[in-house]
């Protein structure tokens, strides 16, 4: 069952990140599992599978900075920034080993820490990534027209722009044709998304997708190293990151997990949280 936004909201807990706060929840009190967001949303699209979740484990998920109910500075959206604040918020937590879920651009901030393991700078006790509808590979990635608007010169007229029935029309073109959002729940993600005026950042945020490409050779290096203990959830019917993806992942991944979910689209956890959070336990309990 979904946590109410109205619950969500006051359990939310805070630490400040340098001069950024910072909110995040955590529940649960076995092995930790670090849940990273999407764009544009929240730690709220795990409301859904967040109770399954924590039967099992100690979970962990923040706003990361710029959405949500974090703060909006005017400051460096980069992926590695928003490793930097994880990684901050697992040592204010005195977590030291932990497993990640991730989705879409929780995704990248996952393969940075990936690679920043591999590197020997950081992330040392991550363990498995279950990644869910995420761009892993750059160039295979169907970005969307508002979002190559968001990125270029003229990417401020976006976060100008962009309304409650804009972005209910672009974000619902995203879910799989069967598992759309109702209107109620298009108005939370919109409330999040608007949070301290968020919704005029979206061209700072959308730096995110040049840092995929810089990053993409290692990166993709980091997966190819960690296939014994990564694993993918896919929405096949997802435009952006779908089944194509899937089948980059399979060929490029040969050694690693995978599922496909037909009909559902780029928000899996929210569109069919019980097979997500049972095929995720599945997987994050089994050893090697």
């Amino acid at each position: 069952m979904t946590i109410s936004i109205e619950n969500w909201r006051v359990d939310a807990r805070h630490f400040a990140f340098e001069d950024t706060r910072i909110a995040y929840w955590t529940k649960g009190d076995r092995r930790p599992l670090l849940l990273i967001h999407g764009f544009p949303t929240s730690s709220w699209d795990w409301a859904p599978i967040w109770k399954a979740l924590a039967q099992s484990h100690r979970l962990i998920a923040a706003d990361l900075i710029g959405f949500g109910l974090s703060d909006k500075p005017r400051a460096d959206y980069s992926i590695g920034r928003q490793c930097d604040m994880l990684l901050a918020l697992l040592d204010h937590l005195e977590i030291d080993e932990f497993d990640i879920l991730a989705h879409d651009y929780g995704a990248s901030v996952a393969q940075e820490l990936l690679a920043r393991q591999k590197d020997g700078a950081g992330a040392a006790g991550l363990s498995k990534i279950v990644f869910l509808n995420g761009g892993m590979f750059a160039r295979y990635q169907r970005t969307r027209p508002i979002m190559r608007l968001a990125r270029s010169p003229l990417g401020f007229l976006v976060s100008k722009t962009l309304n409650r029935k804009s972005f209910g029309k672009h974000f619902s073109s995203i879910f799989g044709t069967d598992s759309k959002p109702g209107e109620d729940r298009l108005d939370i993600f919109w409330s999040l998304f608007t949070e301290q005026d968020g919704n005029r950042i979206i061209h700072r945020l959308a730096h995110y997708i040049q840092d995929r490409h810089i990053s993409e050779e290692r990166w993709d290096g980091a997966l190819k190293d960690a296939q014994d203990r990564i694993g993918l959830i896919n929405g096949a019917a997802d435009p952006i990151a779908g089944e194509h993806c899937h089948r980059r992942w399979v060929k490029q991944l040969p050694h690693a997990k995978e599922h496909l979910l037909p009909g559902v689209g780029h928000y899996p956890h929210v569109e069919a949280p019980a097979e997500v959070a049972s095929m995720a336990l599945n997987w994050l309990r089994q050893s090697g």
